[in-house]
Formats: structure tokens, sequence, C-alpha cells
């Protein structure tokens, strides 16, 4: 059974910085896309940042117009973590986080093409 288990959201304010964990378990992730996707009420569910491995055997990220300079992807573990450090935080960076793990190399922005989701984590960003 794959799960994917957040850590690290909470409360913060304007201009603080945040780090998000997710660890996946049950299968391997090695060469596949992860990432992170967020949902803020009322809001459909948005891609973040993801990671993707391409023909030379790495890993490279890419980012939402939106928090594109502010955040960092990356991973860790084996393959099998996905991290995202959040820095100069917005209020309109508040939202569900939700870590995403993808069934290829690719990793998708559209969240229908997701394969596996974490529980997610909330993110309060005060003004």
């Amino acid at each position: 059974q794959v799960q994917l288990v957040e850590s690290g959201g909470g409360l913060v304010q304007t201009g603080g910085s945040l780090r998000l964990s997710c660890a996946a378990s049950g299968r391997t992730f090695s060469g596949k896309g992860m990432g992170w996707f967020r949902q803020a009420p009322g809001k459909e569910r948005e891609f973040v940042a993801g990671t993707s491995w391409n023909f030379v055997r790495t890993y490279y990220a890419v980012y939402a117009d939106a928090v594109k300079g502010r955040f960092t992807v990356s991973r860790g573990g084996a393959d099998n973590t996905v991290y995202l450090q959040m820095n100069s935080l917005k209020p309109e960076d508040t939202a569900v986080y939700y870590c995403a793990a993808a069934l290829n190399s690719r990793f998708p922005f559209d969240a229908a093409e997701i394969g596996y989701w974490g529980q997610g984590t909330q993110v309060t960003v005060s003004s």
C-alpha cells in the first residue's frame, strides 16, 4: 500500500519560512516525478512545484510563477522523499499543501494526472 505522509505545515507571519517534508512508502519513486500542489478555500487544487526525471538521469525542478524565486523543491531519502522550502511567505500562500507522486518520470501540472496523494498539511500565513 502506497502512502505519502506530509509534515512541517503550520502558522507563520508574512515574510517567514516553512519547510514541508513528504515521505513515501510502499513502493520506490526513484526516477518518478514528485512534488506539491495546494488548495485554498473555494479554489481548485493548483500546481506549486515539482521534480521530474530527465534523460541525463537527474532531477530538474519546475515552479508555478506565483512561487518562483521564493520556494525550492528537492528530493532526498533515496528519492522517496520530497521537500518544499518556502521563504518570503505571503498571505496568498495560505492553503492546504498536498504532496503528490506521478506514475512516470514527468511531474504533471494537472492534478488529474497525479497517481498518488498525501493527506495534506495546512499552511497559514498571517498578515
